[in-house]
């Protein structure tokens, strides 16, 4: 049987296409004036990369103007892998960053837009898609960047990290607004995990240590090199984002973390961090499924069910974890004005739905997508005009089984009501993350 990543709502596309003047139900505000952009992993014709998360990124691309949908086109990211058919892992196990496929994010920040995966180098693109090629901004990034980096919105500064299979296991960088590496510190960690995300507040970092470790027989046989380990333990550390480099650790339960949602620090001066959590048990699952089983029917009922939890880290007293709702969501977002200060509003993505939650009030609306249809982050769009937190658009491409349709869904981020949808012209597969790039 096909796996799991290669058919289905994950099922890749042959081609690269560019469509012109797309149809639009509803009226887009004139104010969506820019690009939204979304990465994911789509492997060339013919080809299976073994694993969800290793085929070659491509970015999906619609162009709105003056309420108007010009374009959209789709391109492949062109790493030294791709291009040249080289392995980024080499013999020696050691990896080319350069190489490995930018499949999992696209940001902008100063004046470049960067595809992004957590092993390897960022890739510069054109607003229109092309690649311009690798960039370590003046040979100065030595190690790999997240996917998941924080802007943060006082200063303007681009906060974030890399992790290695070797020392240093993990590097703290920060960019400066205009888009130069200012600072990169290495953070103290006993060895190699898979570190997907992080957050930040207004003072500290918030690093996730936690048990899926980088195995080295498994990347020698050329698998994917991570597995849950027990003996790791898990834990959350702060770090003040000046200073010392010296982090305060808190023991959690056993879990992991994909995508943390927002940090901040309270008036007792305690840290909280909302992030969607999985237990061992259905973090196997998941990474079973994504990643091809000896039993496919299996891996295709599994179900990796995440949870939207909050953690309370004091010093001096230890951590406090709470469960927020048992809906199964993931892919958490907000308005980014908010990153790092406390938020009122919360959106996430659930089987054919989008969540909005309010952390004031504790409740939750859902707005369907109908059934056997997938949707995509809700990639918050503030409305310049508005001045509550949640005036502004979601904007999410949802997709659909093989031979049906995708649209580019515009809704109220208040009401979590339809504004539009743009019809684009082909299937998009589901894929990660993405980001609005507005005109000015």
């Amino acid at each position: 049987m096909t796996p799991f990543y290669l058919r289905g709502f994950l099922a890749p596309v042959p081609d690269e296409i560019d469509a012109f003047d797309l149809p639009v139900s509803g009226a887009l505000p004139p104010a969506l004036t820019g690009r939204y952009f979304r990465n994911g992993p789509n492997p060339l014709p013919g080809r299976d990369p073994g694993h969800w998360f290793t085929g070659p990124g491509m970015v999906h691309g619609v162009r709105l103007r003056d309420g108007r949908a010009e374009w959209y086109r789709n391109r492949w990211v062109r790493t030294s892998a791709f291009t040249d058919g080289a392995p980024f892992v080499r013999d020696d196990l050691s990896v080319d960053l350069a190489a490995v496929p930018a499949n999992t994010h696209v940001v902008p920040h100063g004046d470049r837009i960067l595809a992004l995966v957590e092993s390897g180098l960022p890739y510069e693109l054109t607003p229109g898609l092309e690649t311009v090629g690798p960039c370590d901004f003046g040979g100065l990034l030595t190690t790999a960047m997240t996917a998941h980096p924080k802007r943060d919105p006082v200063t303007g500064e681009l906060l974030f990290f890399g992790y290695g299979f070797r020392p240093p296991y993990l590097t703290y960088h920060r960019l400066s607004a205009d888009g130069k590496l200012v600072e990169s510190r290495e953070v103290p960690v006993p060895g190699p995990t898979m570190m997907h995300d992080f957050a930040i507040t207004a003072g500290h970092v918030v690093w996730l240590d936690l048990p899926v470790v980088f195995d080295l027989g498994l990347a020698a046989g050329g698998d994917m090199p991570y597995r849950w380990d027990d003996r790791h333990g898990a834990r959350l550390g702060i770090m003040p984002r000046t200073g010392e480099t010296g982090v305060t650790w808190f023991d959690i339960d056993p879990c992991y973390v994909f995508h943390t949602a927002n940090a901040h620090e309270d008036p007792a001066g305690r840290v909280v961090l909302d992030a969607v959590r999985y237990t061992p048990a259905a973090f196997t699952a998941l990474w079973e499924r994504i990643g091809g089983s000896a039993d496919p029917a299996a891996a295709a009922a599994a179900k990796g069910v995440a949870r939207l939890h909050r953690y309370v880290l004091t010093p001096g007293s230890g951590a406090r974890e709470e469960r927020l709702d048992d809906l199964d969501v993931e892919f958490p977002t907000l308005n980014d004005r908010r990153t790092g200060d406390r938020n009122r509003y919360l959106y996430a993505v659930s089987p054919e739905a989008i969540v909005k939650y309010d952390l004031r009030t504790g409740a939750s609306t859902v707005h369907g997508v109908g059934p056997d249809r997938m949707p995509g982050e809700a990639v918050f769009v503030p409305d310049g005009q508005a001045r509550d937190e949640d005036g502004g658009w979601l904007l999410s491409v949802v997709t659909g089984g093989p031979g049906v349709g995708s649209e580019l869904l515009v809704l109220d981020a208040a009401g979590l009501s339809p504004v539009a949808s743009v019809r684009l012209p082909r299937r998009v597969p589901a894929g990660f993350h993405g980001s609005w790039i507005p005109d000015t």
